[in-house]
């Protein structure tokens, strides 16, 4: 009996190669002085958008590629080898839409796709607030019905590309005193009057995204941008992060895979003792290893992104929330080994500026933080597997 092989597809292998050789020649060598500044990495947004993959997962109804879920974990893992910072512009690209793709009205989601879609927009995803991060139903930010308009008072925080995007996904309580019932999600546009952001958060890595506040003060906009119907936002949200726990798992991938190949290359060319140190057996066990998890992580992430493809779709997967949380749990936790080990095996250069994996490892680091801890990630799958 013949069955299909447990693989991605021709395109996705071609899409592979594509990607990977736009980062290698456009993005990687960008990556060391975006981390060094702290700057948005305009150059590699550009190079995305060029060639139509800062948000492959836009429909093609709304001017986008049209690419699946495993298509997009395939571009943001390769942009991710080359540079953790850029690959959060696909990444957070589809974090900020995917509630209007699930939620949205027709008009709303043509009116805000399409600019995303020819590059003239980014969007980001306003949920967390200082005292509401893994609980994030205790946000206080309020949406005030006012006529035909809501008014947005609050301050979003770690918001992700904050001040770049055009547009944001805000998570608002509409009824107050009804917990994660009460709350409702918006479009709010940067342009906004009364819309800033808080200085840039000095971080640890991902430096060449900026982490901002995005502070609403008396912002006044239309009710046909709310995302969904009244209340329904919170539910959106935790939908949201099925799908896109997925991506995080991604970007934890080609971090990792960056680290892997450096490390590699390196043991086979430094030599001590007379011979190349890949040649002992100490550092091929640490080699085995690191590959060994890497490659476990993206098979589980490659099925959690076939199972997000046919909930996109339609097609209810009960097993979603439990295997991209365990995804995304699974891979940063093996980039983060995998890069202290990719540290180690290049000694003191690893621990320098001047090698590119001493940036991987602190760039992994968020991985285990964002979109859920990996605290959070084992409660929701324990969770999954009890009820």
């Amino acid at each position: 009996m013949s069955f299909p092989l447990y693989a991605p597809a021709e395109e996705h292998d071609m899409l592979r190669e594509t990607v990977r050789a736009i980062a290698d020649e456009k993005i990687a060598p960008r990556a060391a002085e975006a981390d060094e500044k702290g700057e948005f990495p305009e150059d590699s947004y550009k190079a995305l958008v060029s060639a139509d993959l800062h948000a492959v997962h836009i429909p093609e109804e709304y001017g986008g590629a049209g690419a699946d879920a495993l298509a997009t974990v395939i571009v943001i893992e390769e942009v991710a080898r080359a540079c953790a910072s850029s690959s959060l512009i696909p990444a957070v690209n589809k974090l900020g839409t995917v509630p209007l793709l699930l939620s949205a009205s027709s008009e709303l989601k043509a009116q805000y796709l399409a600019p995303v879609a020819r590059g003239e927009a980014m969007f980001s995803y306003a949920l967390s607030e200082a005292e509401a991060g893994s609980d994030a139903a205790a946000m206080k930010t309020r949406a005030v019905l006012d006529g035909d308009h809501y008014v947005l008072n609050g301050t979003k925080m770690w918001i992700t590309n904050a001040g770049v995007s055009e547009y944001y996904t805000v998570m608002a309580v509409t009824s107050p005193g009804e917990g994660a019932r009460g709350i409702s999600a918006f479009v709010v546009e940067k342009a906004d009057e009364g819309v800033s952001f808080g200085p840039k958060e000095r971080k640890l890595g991902i430096k060449g995204s900026p982490t901002r506040q995005v502070i609403m003060e008396n912002v006044r906009i239309p009710a046909s941008r709310m995302i969904g119907d009244p209340g329904t936002g919170f539910k959106t949200a935790l939908a949201t992060l099925d799908h896109t726990r997925i991506t995080i798992a991604a970007q934890a991938l080609g971090i990792a895979q960056g680290a892997l190949d450096y490390a590699i290359g390196y043991v086979k060319e430094r030599k001590q003792f007379g011979k190349a140190i890949g040649d002992f057996q100490g550092v091929q066990f640490m080699i085995a290893d690191m590959a060994m998890k890497l490659e476990a992580a993206r098979q589980l992430t490659y099925h959690a992104a076939a199972k997000s493809e046919l909930a996109m779709h339609g097609q209810p997967q009960k097993d979603l929330t439990f295997l991209s949380s365990a995804a995304k749990c699974a891979a940063s936790d093996a980039a983060m080994e995998i890069t202290t080990d990719a540290v180690q095996l290049l000694g003191g250069y690893g621990y320098t500026q001047d090698f590119p994996v001493e940036r991987m490892m602190r760039d992994a680091k968020i991985t285990q933080i964002y979109e859920g801890t990996n605290q959070i990630q084992r409660m929701v799958m324990a969770r999954q597997l009890l009820k």
